[in-house]
């Protein structure tokens, strides 16, 4: 999503008309539903006055593409101002500007990080080149358009108000000036010219739309990227606080050794990246021969690492890698030179099957190393023993005398990098009241089912993708299926729906394991875990009544540990118990309505409170377009006579182009006209055409609504193409439609090269999908058009 787009010199109108700080306020309050602080809208207002001046360069082309708030894929962050057009060879170009209101900045002893003055005093933070890079990196990274269609990205930095740029361009950190440079209040005029040089002609193919609208990779998992990154490998770029916790622990870590015990403390919401900035610190202290030990209270995500790094590993260097949290009862002090603690907030305090065994595991940790990492959530504390807390380990690395830092992660990477999806689940579960009463304007997958034999089926069908889609429970049912094989354990009778548990056989590798999205989860065998999408069956310990959230743990199985002892504390405590297990149930669902890269899918068994999120998830455009035939295209549909024709409008049909196989035989008669953005330059031949199933999802994601051009001159070989098939036998029948990789074969023939084969690729992630290969040059294929890019 773009905030702000326009030209150039629409830019430098808004500006000089003292309207670009309001316009960009309403377009965020339009686009992200949210009011802007003064203090944003004041820097909107400064810094932009700024780049107008740089941008006054006549020859920077006033039909340069201006972009401002660009949301990075698969994040919640946003790059500041992006100038597009094309480079002295004509080579399409975006040119990413950091801006900073920075007046001052102090060098530190580690990678990519300063100090400046912030609002509330002086801290570190990522140097503007590191984070410019670092933007540039994570768009070129995830999305495929600007890698396939060569879009050269160029990022740098601009600190209008710093008058010295000694530190920033100290030779320290020569690396990241060397690939974003950074340009201070008296650059301006170079500024200009590192524009020029990368934003030569005007953007006359639509840059910064292609980007916005290109095809998004699926995100990496952890899991599968472990053994790479354990070798060495970078593959998680790491961003903003991201980087900053990653460089102060291995600072840490070596004070640490020679000086003072030190805890650093890192808070981080679901999706932040704890485990990512702790396995890549187990990867770099390891290398800097460091006894250091990946330690995690559930079993479930350390036995999944270890399934993946299997055969790249001996399994003894694997095991002395991976350790539960109650491994440390009888360690000497200092013994490791350091621990990564990962979900502390589930630590107990005693540790052994019988938990019997030490004394308290917080102090264990401390006690034995040097330098201990705590990642923490306290809101995903989700059994009566979890004891994991900041005030708690705060209190034992005093009495140890370790020193403690606190840092927080913030940068959202998970549910499509959507805090408001987080916000909308803390509001459901009323956890928290936030402004997020709706999913309007969030992206990301949520459904609510009536069914959940549909859900299972929606589940199941997510899955034959990646392999990265599970269902999973609250756990309101008894594990019968443990002791006898053929029983089941989740049983909603009045929808005849029956399943088991997760096999014990599987046991902590449940989310991994093959054929395990016919079993159900719970949060011990996910957390700590991610997956694509999650499936969530919401059972009868959650309830709404009247609009209340009403908990009740005498509705959880008996099966289930992570209440245990409740019913002894109702007696000795009962509103402590009852305010204790509120926060359990609440936080367990919230983890489990957390585990979706892409989407999260539910069902309650409860009917009042299916209802309650049947209401909460509905969302405008749902009820206003369902009976549209031009669903998910926000863009103005006009009539013939209303519209103008190849002006402002290009024809759309109302039917769709098949991903996946030749489509249903529909008609191409009649046709409505819609309306385009102000930035595309409108051609007489193009039109509109929706292009529905997963074959060209690396491309165009199902159901898009995506421009072509009609009868495209030329070799069409290695084209996106639109064809037409018709039967031989009804060649006055509207045909049927495909989009594909176009191939031909071509043999000489009296001298004339004639098609004897002609193949459609699909270009797909997913399962099932085949190349059309037509033999027969008889055969009646015509080419309707070239896919140009998706609109909506």
């Amino acid at each position: 999503m773009i905030v702000y787009s326009a030209t150039k010199r629409e830019f430098i109108d808004d500006v000089r008309s003292n309207k670009i700080a309001e316009i960009i306020e309403n377009e965020v309050l339009r686009k992200l539903n949210r009011n802007s602080p003064r203090s944003e809208t004041l820097s909107w207002e400064n810094s932009l006055q700024y780049m107008s001046q740089v941008l006054w360069d006549e020859d920077i082309p006033a039909s340069a593409g201006v972009s401002i708030e660009y949301n990075l894929p698969m994040t919640n962050r946003r790059v500041d101002f992006i100038l597009t057009g094309k480079d002295h060879n004509r080579n399409d170009s975006a040119v990413i500007i950091e801006l900073k209101q920075w007046q001052e900045a102090k060098k530190t002893d580690k990678d990519a990080i300063v100090k400046t003055r912030f609002q509330h005093g002086e801290k570190e933070t990522n140097h503007p080149s590191y984070q410019a890079w670092s933007y540039s990196a994570l768009i070129e990274d995830y999305n495929e358009t600007v890698r396939k269609e060569s879009i050269r990205l160029q990022p740098c930095a601009y600190l209008h108000n710093m008058k010295s740029g000694d530190v920033l361009n100290d030779p320290f950190y020569s690396h990241h000036t060397g690939k974003a440079p950074v340009f201070i209040s008296q650059d301006a005029l170079k500024l200009s010219e590192f524009l020029k040089r990368h934003v030569k002609f005007g953007d006359s193919d639509n840059i910064m739309y292609r980007i916005e609208h290109g095809v998004i990779k699926p995100s990496k998992n952890l899991a599968d990227a472990l053994a790479s990154m354990l070798n060495g490998n970078s593959e998680f770029l790491m961003i903003d606080e991201q980087k900053l916790v990653y460089e102060t622990a291995i600072s840490l870590a070596h004070i640490a050794q020679k000086e003072k015990k030190q805890t650093l403390i890192v808070k981080g919401d679901s999706g932040t990246g704890k485990s990512v900035v702790a396995i890549n610190l187990l990867s770099e202290l390891t290398k800097r021969d460091m006894l250091v030990q990946y330690v995690s209270k559930n079993a479930a995500p350390r036995e999944v690492f270890k399934k993946k790094l299997t055969g790249s590993k001996k399994k003894t260097h694997i095991d002395q890698m991976f350790k539960g949290s109650g491994a440390y009862t009888e360690v000497e002090a200092n013994q490791f030179g350091a621990l990564l603690i990962d979900e502390a907030h589930r630590l107990n305090e005693k540790s052994g099957l019988y938990g019997n065994l030490g004394e308290n595991q917080i102090k264990e940790l401390i006690l034995g190393s040097r330098f201990n990492v705590f990642f923490i959530d306290e809101a995903q504390r989700v059994t009566l023993q979890d004891i994991g807390n900041v005030e708690t380990i705060k209190s034992w690395a005093q009495e140890l005398e370790s020193e403690v830092t606190e840092l927080s992660l913030v940068s959202q990477f998970r549910c499509n990098g959507s805090d408001g999806y987080l916000s909308w689940v803390d509001n459901c579960l009323q956890i928290r009241e936030t402004a997020n009463q709706t999913l309007d304007d969030i992206d990301y997958d949520v459904q609510v089912f009536d069914d959940p034999n549909v859900l299972r089926a929606a589940i199941v069908d997510k899955n034959r993708l990646t392999n990265k889609a599970r269902l999973v429970a609250g756990y309101c049912w008894d594990w019968n299926s443990k002791k006898d094989k053929s029983a089941s354990d989740i049983v909603i009778p009045e929808y005849n729906f029956e399943a088991q548990w997760n096999l014990t056989e599987d046991g902590s590798l449940w989310m991994i394991a093959e054929k395990s999205v016919e079993q159900v989860g719970c949060i011990h065998t996910c957390q700590g875990l991610e997956l694509d999408y999650i499936g969530v069956i919401i059972g009868d310990d959650f309830v709404i009544r009247d609009g209340i959230a009403v908990t009740n743990a005498n509705n959880r199985s008996s099966n289930d540990r992570s209440i245990r002892g409740f019913k002894k504390l109702l007696k000795e405590a009962p509103e402590k118990a009852r305010k204790v297990t509120d926060e359990i149930i609440k936080n367990t669902y919230r983890t489990l309505m957390t585990r979706g890269q892409k989407g999260c899918y539910l069902f309650c068994t409860d009917p009042e409170t299916r209802d309650y999120f049947l209401q909460l998830a509905a969302r405008k455009e749902e009820t206003e377009t369902t009976s549209e035939p031009y669903q998910d295209l926000e863009l103005p549909i006009a009539s013939f006579d209303n519209a103008m024709p190849y002006k402002t409008h290009v024809p759309i049909y109302d039917l769709y182009a098949a991903a996946g196989g030749f489509s249903e035989q529909q008609n191409l008669e009649e046709c409505s006209w819609v309306e385009l953005p102000d930035h595309i330059n409108i051609k007489d031949d193009m039109f509109v055409m929706r292009v529905v199933g997963e074959s060209m999802n690396r491309r165009i994601a199902n159901g898009s609504w995506c421009l072509f051009r009609a009868n495209p001159a030329g070799t069409r070989n290695g084209k996106i193409v639109l064809v037409q098939h018709r039967e031989i036998e009804d060649p006055d029948h509207g045909g049927s439609y495909t989009i594909k990789l176009y191939h031909s074969e071509k043999t000489a023939i009296d001298g004339e090269q004639i098609n004897t084969r002609i193949t459609l690729k699909p270009d797909t992630n997913a399962f099932g999908y085949s190349p059309i290969i037509l033999d027969n040059p008889e055969e009646d294929l015509t080419v309707i058009g070239e896919y140009l890019g998706v609109i909506g």
